[in-house]
Formats: C-alpha cells, structure tokens, sequence
C-alpha cells in the first residue's frame, strides 16, 4: 500500500460563467516516505489547487470536490473537518505556500510565527517551543537568531527558509512545496534546492513539489507528474520521463528548455491552456497537439500503462490504435535536458 494514495481527486470552483474544473480526477501516490514527486505543468493545470485539496483550504466557490486520500491507511476523506484540522494539518501534512516569503506578518519577530501553530494547541510550553523552533531554523541552516529579528531584517533566501522552518515545526511526515523557489534567483534557488535535498535525505521526508519547471523537478524528485487543463496526462519515475517522454505535452515541455550544450533551439508551444469551464471535447491537449487525430477530438483518452510503472493519458498509447496511422509512430522525444 503507498503511503500516500490519491485517487480520482477532484475540485471545481463555481463562476458565473460556470464550473472551473481545476483538479478532474486526478491520481497519484508517493510510495513510501521519504520519496518525493513533482508535480509540472503550466500556469492554470490545476497545481497549486491539487495542493489547496489535499490540505483543505478551500475557498469559498468551491462548487464540488471528491475522490480519495489515503495516508498511511487512513482515509482522509472520512474525516470531519475539525479531526483534519487537529490531526492532519500541519502534523502530517504541511505546506509552503508559493510566495511564502512575503506571507510573514512584517511586524511580528520570526520565533513568534514560527511557534504559532505550536502555542495555538495550549500543549507545548512557550519555552518548549521557542526551543524546538531553534532547531528547525538550524535544521533549515540559519542561526538562532533568526528568531528575534523581523521579516524586513531577513534576505528573500532567509525568509523562505523560515517558510520551511514553518510547516517543519510540528514534525510533518508529508510536506507540499508550490513553487518555494520561483521568486529566487538562481544562486538561492540552488541552495534551497539543496536544503531540500538534504531534508528529503535526512528526515525521510515526503514531499510533493509543485512547479513549472520540469528540469528543476528532475533535480529533487522521485517521481514526475505532468499536469496540463486540471488533468495528469503523464505520470513515471522521473528518469523515465525526462529521457524517454511519451505525452506530446511532456515532449513539448522539454523540448522548450535552453540547453547549453545543445544544436536545437527551444521549441515554442503555440497556442494557450484550455478553458476550464468549456474544456475541449477529447483529450484537453488536442488543439495544440502535433500528432492529433480524429479520435483525439471526439473521446477524453483515460491512462494507459506504458511499461512497468508509466502511465499516460494519450491516445497514441491505445491498444487498439491502427498501427498504420501515421501518427501512431513512436513520438521522437527531446534529448535529454542537462541536470546537476
């Protein structure tokens, strides 16, 4: 059983328009602790409201949610909303929400927001706490005295280290990252990147790591999840995917990063994510899609297993598409983009 079971997720958001399906039933799972899985796409897939799901912050319009979380057996689903408040939150699944630098209260010390959580249960001693929150900003690699000094003190790398020092305070088994490094520049993002590693290495941490970037995810994750239109089109070990991609998508996103050591110049994605309120009829990446044929058009394409553990959410991967049709030829895929 994985440790973390995700199926047929779901989350829509009412509109006057209609529903924006931003989440339609998705499924993934992180395997055991301590493995991590990425989660990439465009602006608008569906990312950063997989991760308002799984931790039910959920707004106000939302219009419906379903499907199933397991934790370590546990149905999550089952659970009231004060029991996931008080049980699950923050204690076994935490996150960093993107933009977490600039969420700290700029006239609060950083101690006293880091203990927050730990002094709203009444259990924990402020001394305590104040002790425990000292050892996860060293554990994050900042100095103690990160905790008597204010936000505006702190560079953007310090402050979103004091954002993992935060869902790490009260011991998380599965931590959720949206984008912790895309307000970075590169130097600072290597280093969270590595602070990240080390966390996953050493405090058999699991991770969910959202982000647009898919060469990034390649450098922390076990596991890649290609999201595009509030669908997951390709899901794999992050090796498979990055040198073998099968989704046109997956092919595309890969073929759009600069390599240094490469002849081929990026390649452009034409067109623009589709509308979640009036999807297309078929599989949601059709209209810009290369290698479409009629079938893509008519019929929403479910995962189909390619291998051992692939699973991909294109036509092209059909037992029953005609091998004769030309656009059902092995997709040619990208090379290989460079990593550390």
């Amino acid at each position: 059983m994985a440790f973390l079971d995700v199926r047929g997720l779901r989350l829509y958001y009412g509109t006057p328009r209609g529903d924006v399906r931003a989440v339609d039933g998705v499924s993934f799972a992180i395997e055991k602790p301590g493995e991590a899985v990425g989660v990439v796409g465009e602006s608008g897939s569906g990312k950063t409201s997989l991760a308002l799901a799984l931790m039910r912050l959920l707004p106000a319009n939302v219009s419906d949610s379903g499907g199933s979380v397991m934790l370590d057996g546990e149905d999550m689903t089952a659970l009231t909303d004060d029991d996931f408040r008080s049980r699950i939150r923050a204690r076994s699944i935490a996150m960093v929400a993107q933009g977490a630098m600039n969420s700290l209260n700029p006239v609060l010390r950083v101690g006293g927001q880091i203990v927050e959580r730990l002094l709203a249960d009444g259990a924990v001693p402020k001394d305590e706490a104040m002790e425990r929150a000292a050892g996860i900003v060293e554990l994050v690699g900042l100095p103690r005295e990160v905790l008597d000094r204010y936000p505006h003190e702190l560079s953007g790398g310090m402050k979103q280290r004091v954002g993992i020092a935060t869902a790490l305070v009260m011991s998380p088994r599965i931590v959720i990252l949206d984008e912790p490094t895309s307000a970075l520049d590169v130097s600072v993002q290597a280093q969270v990147m590595n602070l990240l590693k080390r966390l996953k290495a050493e405090q058999s941490l699991g991770m969910i790591f959202i982000t647009h970037d898919i060469a990034l995810a390649s450098d922390l994750c076990d596991r890649i999840v290609v999201a595009y239109g509030g669908e997951h089109v390709e899901s794999g070990v992050a090796d498979e995917v990055i040198l073998d991609p099968k989704h046109p998508y997956t092919q595309k996103l890969l073929a759009s990063i600069p390599r240094m050591d490469g002849v081929d110049k990026p390649e452009f994605l034409e067109g623009s994510p589709p509308d979640l309120v009036e999807p297309p009829t078929g599989c949601r990446f059709h209209p810009r899609c290369p290698h479409a044929f009629d079938r893509c058009s008519k019929e929403s394409p479910p995962s189909f297993t390619v291998g051992e553990s692939r699973t991909v959410r294109c036509w092209l991967y059909a037992p029953d598409t005609p091998p004769e049709d030309p656009t059902s030829a092995p997709l040619k895929p990208p090379s290989p983009c460079g990593r550390d």
